[in-house]
């Protein structure tokens, strides 16, 4: 048995007072002092004190004291009726008594109430209380403020009726109780609950009342509620809903007899429309699914200068709203299926609520104190009209009726001047985004795909989301604050201009149709370019003048960058990663000359390039900062490639994935003993990293002097597995080793290049044996 069910079978009984004379047999004392005990015991609830009452003498004696036991607590607990009445009579200073539990009943309730003569709060639940118990609370509990009843029968014989008097009573609930009338006699009774009761009549005399609950009282007739509610002139909370039969008529008599009530919640009152009614002091008022709710209800509504909440959900034949309300602060129309415009000027105004209403047509609002305004999935909006000087956040998404004037009310001089957010994701019926805000930090457009321009003068804007802009074809963004931006996703962008001071990266990957490019941000620090295959010389040349701090420049398939476009790049000293891979370049003394402090150069798929191209490197001459160098899927000849190897050991990675020419590499190869030695030295400042030689099936021959190197990738080449174990013999530090799809690399040769190479720690290989 687990052990919640082991709790539950522990019943909240006292323990019984020992003599402090009387030993246990073979107990271990607790030593701590009793007022110790006492004040850790204060902290427990009554189940907890019955488990620390078997541990030892001294902790039952404890656990027994009045202090702990001044509310005994029933429900749900399984007792017998003797339990309980020793328990009361134990504890006779109880204030509180929990009696809602199935073995309640009347004679018992009786029993508990006269031995607890300083109760307080008394909670019973199912049972029959008839008028000798009612009676007996008037008489014997004196002291007793609060009294709940609920899932009760209440009253002797057929007549159901009940009586309750009490003078010192402030409140009452009896709750989902069958009844047939009550009769309430309280001159200090402050709040009082039938919420859910069968009752047919209501009779209260309770000059003080300021709370009344009666919703749900189905029985209850028109004539009943308004007996009820004004025989009580300082009521200032009223709860009606569910009560079907309440009019107009009874709303006003009440409106005039409670002056001062504050709160009314008259949901699923279907016959009431508030013709006629005035209620001035009225800060609360709940008017959910109300089918006689309408337009013309507004005025009524209007005149109630203190109220602060309005709900008025499920008010299917409510159209328009128009408040002038200088106090309200919240306002919920949810679920109007007809309602099509609402105009609220209310200065305190902080929340509003209008989702699933396919009507809504046009909002107006004025307020000095929203910040928040979500407005999703209102397919019919078309006009949004804001006043609203705090307002920090909007959410429009999925508003397709919203045309390109959206913008001025957003923009400086809009009504909307703190605007920091604003998300306009799949608003279909925007064309043209023209926004000028110099509050404005975040803007979305995701799924806009209709946008085809867009004007941004936001120069504290940081983030800028435009996935899914498939047509957006020109963007002036100047100025903006934008640290980086990705427009790859908007493949059909012409025009672009931008200024933004912080940007540190641009992403234009995809861009294939870019001819006209104005880029100034003097921060920019990464440019990719890749596939802007209409960029040319001239627009490389004003980046390169107007970025100059660029660190990182992809210009991979950019076929129109020709030799005076690479010259340019003399105006980015500290560029050290350059990518002209998948273009058409045939000499690269341009780049020589411009990029002399380059430490990354990527030629991937460079198949014009001459055989000589690489001679200048040699030594080191050129490019001496140069460690990475990419020449997959090239056409040089092995007499380069082997030139390169042999003649670069400054390089740490060279990657000659896919080349076709590759049939064995040597690296390094010295010709001479001087080169040796310049070779050696070299490697021993430049630790080898990385060499990754990849997708070369025709590479069988691999001679490796890299005592340095750290990572080797041979995927898909076609060298043999001795071949394989030499070549790695003198690489002590290799950590790495990719042989996938190595067609002569057999599972067997995987433990003899463990033998050989014991360090490494990731064999990558294409059979799933662990690497």
């Amino acid at each position: 048995m687990s052990i919640a069910e082991e709790e539950e079978k522990i019943v909240p009984i006292a323990p019984r007072e020992v003599e402090p004379e009387e030993p246990f047999a073979g107990e271990a004392r607790m030593d701590l002092t009793d007022d110790l005990l006492h004040k850790v015991f204060s902290y427990l609830d009554d189940v907890s004190l019955c488990r620390a009452a078997i541990v030892c003498r001294q902790w039952r004696v404890a656990s027994a004291h009045e202090d702990f036991w001044k509310i005994l607590n029933f429900e749900g607990r399984r007792v017998t009726p003797k339990q309980v009445r020793n328990l009361c009579q134990r504890y006779p200073n109880a204030i509180e008594l929990n009696l809602k539990c199935k073995i309640v009943e009347d004679l018992l309730a009786l029993d508990a109430i006269r031995s607890l003569r300083a109760l307080q709060v008394l909670s019973l639940g199912e049972g029959l209380y008839g008028d000798p118990f009612f009676h007996a609370l008037s008489a014997e509990c004196a002291s007793l403020r609060t009294l709940s009843i609920s899932d009760a029968v209440l009253g002797s014989g057929a007549s159901q009726e009940i009586q309750i008097r009490h003078d010192h009573l402030l409140k009452l609930d009896i709750v989902k109780c069958r009844v047939l009338r009550v009769h309430v006699r309280g001159s200090h009774l402050q709040g009082l609950s039938l919420r859910r009761t069968g009752t047919a009549a209501v009779m209260l005399h309770c000059p003080r009342l300021l709370r009344l609950d009666i919703s749900s009282c189905h029985k209850l007739s028109d004539t009943g509620v308004r007996a009820a509610a004004t025989t009580c002139p300082l009521l200032s909370e009223l709860d009606i809903s569910h009560c079907s039969y309440v009019s107009d008529e009874t709303l006003r008599e009440i409106a005039i007899a409670c002056s001062n009530l504050r709160s009314l919640d008259a949901s699923n009152c279907p016959n009431i429309s508030l013709e006629g009614v005035r209620m001035p002091v009225l800060v609360s008022l709940t008017l959910v699914n109300c089918e006689g709710i309408n337009s013309s209800s507004m005025t009524a509504i209007s005149h109630c200068y203190m109220l602060e909440e309005l709900l008025l959900d499920f008010c299917w034949l409510l159209t328009t709203v128009s408040l002038d309300l200088p106090r309200l602060k919240k306002i919920s129309l949810t679920n109007c299926r007809k309602f099509s415009e609402l105009a609220l000027r209310s200065p305190a105004l902080t929340s509003i609520d209008v989702t699933k209403c396919p009507m809504l047509n046009r909002i107006d609002i004025s307020s000095s104190s929203l910040q928040k305004l979500v407005l999703n999935q209102q397919q019919n909006l078309a006009t949004i009209l804001l006043q609203c000087p705090s307002l920090h956040e909007v959410d429009l998404t999925d508003c397709d009726s919203l045309s390109n004037s959206l913008c001025e009310v957003f923009s400086n001089g809009g009504g909307c001047p703190r605007l920091r957010s604003l998300i306009l994701d799949s608003c279909e019926g925007l064309t043209a985004i023209r926004l000028s805000s110099s509050s404005l930090l975040y803007l979305s457009l995701a799924g806009c795909r209709t946008v085809s321009s867009i004007d941004l003068q936001c120069p504290e804007l940081q983030r800028l989301l435009l996935d899914g802009c498939d047509h957006l074809s020109r963007a002036s963004l100047k100025p903006v604050g934008l640290r980086s931006l990705n427009l790859g996703i908007c493949p059909h962008l012409k025009t672009l201009v931008i200024r933004a001071d912080q940007m540190v990266a641009l992403d234009l990957r995809g861009c294939g149709i870019l001819r006209q490019a104005e880029i100034i941000c003097p921060s920019l620090l990464s440019l990719d370019a890749s596939y802007c295959s209409q960029l040319g010389d001239d627009c490389l040349a004003a980046t390169s003048n107007a970025c100059s701090l660029i660190q990182s420049l992809v210009l991979a398939s950019c076929p129109s960058v020709g030799p005076s476009g690479l010259l340019a790049l003399k105006q980015l000293p500290g560029l050290t990663v350059l990518d002209l891979s998948y273009t058409f370049l045939t000499d690269l003394s341009p780049i020589y000359e411009a990029c002399p402090q380059l430490e990354v150069l990527r030629l991937s798929a460079c198949k014009y390039l001459a055989n000589d191209a690489l001679v200048a490197l040699h030594g080191g001459k050129l490019l001496p900062d140069l460690q990475e160098l990419d020449l997959s899927y090239g056409s040089l000849d092995r007499n380069a490639i082997d030139g390169l190897l042999s003649e670069c050991p400054h390089l740490k990675h060279v990657s000659l994935n896919g080349c076709s020419n590759v049939f064995d590499i040597e690296w390094p190869s010295a010709s001479t003993e001087e080169d040796t030695h310049m070779h050696d030295a070299d490697r021993e400042e430049q630790p080898m990293e990385v060499s990754a030689e990849s997708n070369c099936l025709s590479l069988m021959d691999l001679k490796l002097d890299c005592p340095k190197l750290v990572s080797l990738c041979l995927q898909a080449s076609g060298i043999e597995e001795g071949e394989l174990e030499e070549a790695i013999r003198d690489c002590s530090l290799l950590e790495t080793l990719d042989l996938r799809n190595c067609p002569k690399i057999q599972t067997s040769a995987l433990v003899k290049i463990r033998a050989i190479r014991p360090g490494i720690k990731r064999l990558y290989n294409s059979w799933g044996t662990p690497g």
